[in-house]
């Protein structure tokens, strides 16, 4: 368990160029200590205790202004980045190496008892400073959601969503090695919104060089169909 818990702090260091020593991480991270309080609360939850549960995340909830359900599902290290505001409920599933910023939401969108009501987050998923991940969705491996942005729909393995609705801003499955902060597409350096442009430029070409392939197959395909000749008899 010693191990875990100092893996854990590691992965907060290695996201978190702030990070200067694992006692600073330790002592002065919220984030590690919502999820800490939240691993207490799910043990209790599942041995039938729900109140002790509910009290018990209520208490991390006042401490560190993050508050996560004890029946949520939470994989290895987690991390919560400065944290202030997050809400995981009840039905939520996250899996490893989840990075998530300040003032996250993965909310439900049904109130129907006894069923998924809230998202599930793939491994190494990045989620952006206030976006909200609403409904049983499901965020793939490597899908970074940008800052801000609404999720109503399945987002795909490695793209990145933005916007309001959120919409892919890139295409589908190219991913980058890079640890990008706040989810995103774009480097600190870069205009956001030429950044968007020039992705959705480069779609529009792919999407224009596909069209001009099937046409050209399909001119090829009535080139090469036999021709009925008209019997002379007839």
């Amino acid at each position: 368990m010693f191990k875990h818990f100092l893996s854990h702090v590691d992965s907060i260091i290695a996201r978190d160029p702030a990070a200067r020593s694992r006692l600073e991480v330790v002592l002065c991270y919220p984030g590690l200590h919502a999820v800490v309080f939240h691993r207490s609360a799910h043990f209790l939850d599942s041995h039938g205790l729900p109140t002790a549960a509910r009290w018990l995340s209520q208490l991390g909830r006042f401490l560190t202004g993050i508050e996560i359900h004890p029946s949520a599902t939470i994989g290895e290290r987690f991390f919560i980045d400065h944290g202030m505001g997050v809400v995981i409920g009840s039905t939520a599933v996250i899996g490893n190496d989840v990075t998530l910023y300040q003032g996250v939401t993965l909310g439900g969108t049904s109130l129907e008892r006894g069923v998924k009501r809230h998202p599930t987050l793939g491994d190494n998923v990045i989620v952006g400073a206030g976006a909200h991940i609403l409904g049983p969705v499901t965020v793939r491996d490597g899908a970074r959601i940008g800052a801000n942005a609404v999720v109503l729909h399945d987002v795909q393995h490695g793209a990145t969503m933005v916007g309001i609705p959120a919409k892919a801003s890139q295409d589908i499955g190219r991913t980058t090695p890079d640890f990008l902060s706040y989810g995103t597409p774009c480097s600190e350096d870069a205009d956001p919104i030429d950044c968007l442009m020039t992705s959705l430029n480069a779609h529009v070409k792919d999407l224009t060089e596909r069209l001009k392939a099937l046409e050209a197959a399909q001119h090829a395909s009535v080139e090469q169909a036999p021709r009925i000749v008209p019997d002379a008899a007839e």
